[in-house]
This record gives structure tokens, sequence and C-alpha cells, in this order.
């Protein structure tokens, strides 16, 4: 089973970026562990700053993996040019926020991306990816 990870702007300073919203612990040795705590399925992970980069990966591998956890970060409030390639793939997505967005700013309420998802787990901090994970096995 192969299951992508792609993370959006500002994700690569997870452990730095307000630790107080999003932990202190870097997505680097939080993927480490969940590489162990799954050793049965091919996890690979891509990060970017960049909404053509996030687009591109989509297409790249949205026809032959066994799914994608999407934490587009603040494109999931403003990108309906990553929702449409959601769209556009039949690879299924599980959208994937570290936060509570819907406890933050209103602005952060809605998610483009959602209705192109199979489901949203939101709040629970990195466990989300791990949960997500869980989902497509």
């Amino acid at each position: 089973m192969n299951i992508i990870i792609i993370n959006g702007p500002n994700l690569n300073l997870l452990g730095v970026r307000e630790p107080d919203i999003y932990g202190g612990e870097t997505f680097d040795d939080f993927f480490e562990r969940l590489q162990l705590d799954f050793p049965h399925v091919s996890l690979h992970y891509f990060q970017s700053n960049s909404e053509g980069a996030i687009i591109d990966k989509l297409h790249e591998v949205g026809f032959h993996f066994d799914g994608i956890i999407l934490n587009a970060g603040a494109y999931t409030h403003t990108s309906i040019a990553i929702a449409d390639a959601i769209a556009s793939i039949t690879t299924p997505v599980v959208e994937v926020h570290i936060s509570n967005v819907f406890a933050r700013e209103p602005f952060r309420h809605h998610s483009y991306i959602a209705p192109n998802c199979v489901g949203s787990i939101v709040g629970l901090g990195l466990q989300g990816y791990a949960l997500a994970v869980e989902y497509f096995i």
C-alpha cells in the first residue's frame, strides 16, 4: 500500500512555528515515528510552499497511489486550483489539519478542498495523520 502525505505552506517550520498551536515536534521526527508505527505501509512525504508544486504532486501520484493525506495549510482556504486538482484525480484524499481550524480566525472555517476529499480530520495535532493512515488501511 502506497500512501503519501502532502504538506503545504509553512508546515516545513513545524517544531519552531507557533509551538502553542502546532506543537514542538518537527514533521521529520514525527514522520520517522509514523513509518515505524506502520511498517507494512509504504509512506511517502512531500512538502512545498508552492501551490503549483502541490498541484503537480497531486497529478503525479493521484492515479496510482492508494491514498493521499493532504494538509494544504492556508491554501485550504484560498485554492480553487488545488480543489480542482483533487477532483481531477482518482486516488482518494483525506484532508488533515493539525489545529482546530474552526476554533481559529473566521477565514479558516471554510475549506475549498473538503468537498473533494473523502473526509477531514482537524484539531487532533499530528495524530490526525496517523488516523488518516489507519483510514486508508
